[in-house]
Parts: structure tokens; C-alpha cells; sequence
């Protein structure tokens, strides 16, 4: 039996395990729950236009999913809104121009349905290229760790101390918006942002420092990722699904244990 599109997926979910968990601890700390939503959503639309144009889906949503991500943070800026309004109107535009680029592309119902939820079977060669590349790339930007950690507790005195924190900003959404595109074929549009937001939530629970939270969130995203991903492929269910529920048991069962242990 051949079993290489297993092997593929399984070392996807380790890169997407990391990557995921590790720009999502920023997003449960600064409240941007929101945030992971919106850009999932706008990758539809990017994926959708990909279907369209018959190219490869995920080169459309990274270019245009980061787009949306920068105008997010430029309308915020410039118009005063806060976050969660400029979030919900690209989130509702790239969703309005997902479906009728959908709608004008003929028999793209399992090529969407792959997308929507998440399949094991989807991760292919080109995929596990770009998760890769993309997870060394975040390896190398490790070093903006402290930076963001500081400007996402003390954004005042980050500024004082002459830190950038309206390009830190810019560049950490980019990143985030990167990581949810290379993550939809093992997850789903529809469930990115709870795999953003679960793992950092539950090492939330069990950590008393933000670098020890970071290391449990990744630790936490990729053993839900494994364990999800084999066990979607012997009970031939969508991946993203069954990763989710994994996490979630996770996250309950450390609400368990920190009450116990209170």
C-alpha cells in the first residue's frame, strides 16, 4: 500500500502544527480571535478566484489574503474604526467575491468542499513545499519574538523605547495571514481560526510566562495535528474536523486539571 500522501500530510501537520501555534499565541494575547476569522475568510475568496482562473489555489490566497490583511490594519489606521469592523467588511467583501467567482466556475464543488473542511488526502508535494519554506522562514524570524511579546503588553513603553510598532504590527498580520493560507488543506477555511486560537488558549491555561505559553502552544498544535491527522485517515473523516475535537479535548481537559489543581 502507499502510503506517501500520509507521510506528506503527517510532516504538513508538523509544519502547520508549529506554525499555527506559534503566531497564535499572539492572537489569543492580544484578543485578535476576530482576526484569524477574517483572514480564513478572505483566503476563500483567493481560493476560489484560484479555482477560477484554474491555478493553483494557495499562489492566488497567500498574495491575496495578505493584501486583505494589510488593508485591515491601513483602514484601522486611517479611518479610526476599531479592529472587528474593519475585520467583518473585508471579511464580508473577499466572502461576497468568493462566491460569485464560485458561482462562475463550473463543477468545482470537491475542489471547494477540500478547501472548506480540510482532507488528508489534498496535502500534496507543492503543499509541503510551501508549508516548509514558510515554516523555516518563521524559524528565522524567531528573533521578532520578544519584540511583538513587548508591544503586545506594554505597547506604550515599546513605542517609548523607540521599538516599530506600527511595522511590527504590519508584519506580524502578514505572517499570520501566510500561516492560515498554508494551513487550509489540512484544516478548512471554516476552521482555520479555531486552530489558530485553541492550542494558545489551552497553554494559556497551563503556563505562567508568555515564552512558556509559546512552547506549549506549539508543543500542544503539533500533537493535536498528528494525532487528528492519522486518526482522520483510519476512520476516513475530513482532517480538519477531527484535529479540532482532538484540540478541544485538550483544552477542556486543561480547564479540568487546572481546577483540580487550584
Amino acid at each position: 500500500m502507499d502510503l506517501s500522501f500520509i507521510q506528506r500530510a503527517l510532516l504538513a501537520g508538523l509544519f502547520i502544527g508549529f506554525l499555527a501555534s506559534f503566531y497564535g499565541v499572539f492572537v489569543v494575547q492580544r484578543q485578535l480571535s476576530f482576526l484569524g476569522s477574517g483572514l480564513a475568510h478572505a483566503a476563500f475568496g483567493g481560493v476560489a478566484l484560484g479555482l477560477l482562473l484554474g491555478i493553483e489555489p494557495l499562489w492566488i490566497a497567500i498574495p491575496f489574503t495578505i493584501l486583505v490583511a494589510i488593508g485591515i490594519i491601513s483602514v484601522q489606521e486611517k479611518t479610526g474604526l476599531t479592529g472587528d469592523t474593519a475585520i467583518g467588511i473585508f471579511f464580508s467583501v473577499s466572502m461576497a467575491l468568493g462566491v460569485i467567482f464560485l458561482s462562475l466556475k463550473k463543477g468545482f464543488a470537491a475542489d471547494a468542499f477540500t478547501y472548506l473542511f480540510g482532507s488528508i488526502l489534498a496535502v500534496g508535494i507543492g503543499d509541503l513545499w510551501i508549508t516548509g519554506i514558510f515554516a523555516i522562514i518563521t524559524i528565522f524570524m524567531w528573533r521578532f519574538w520578544g519584540k511583538w511579546s513587548y508591544a503586545t503588553f506594554e505597547k506604550d513603553l515599546a513605542i517609548t523605547d523607540r521599538i516599530p510598532v506600527k511595522r511590527e504590527n504590519y508584519l506580524l498580520n502578514v505572517l499570520i495571514a501566510i500561516a492560515v493560507v498554508v494551513s487550509i488543506k489540512v484544516v478548512g477555511i471554516v476552521l482555520i481560526a479555531a486552530f489558530l486560537v485553541i492550542p494558545a488558549a489551552t497553554a494559556r491555561l497551563l503556563s505562567k510566562t508568555f515564552s512558556i505559553m509559546t512552547l506549549y502552544s506549539i508543543f500542544i498544535g503539533i500533537l493535536s495535528t498528528f494525532i487528528g491527522l492519522w486518526l482522520s485517515y483510519f476512520l476516513d473523516l475530513p482532517s480538519g474536523p477531527v484535529i479540532i475535537l482532538i484540540q478541544a479535548s485538550l483544552f477542556f481537559g486543561s480547564i479540568l486539571f487546572k481546577n483540580q489543581s487550584i
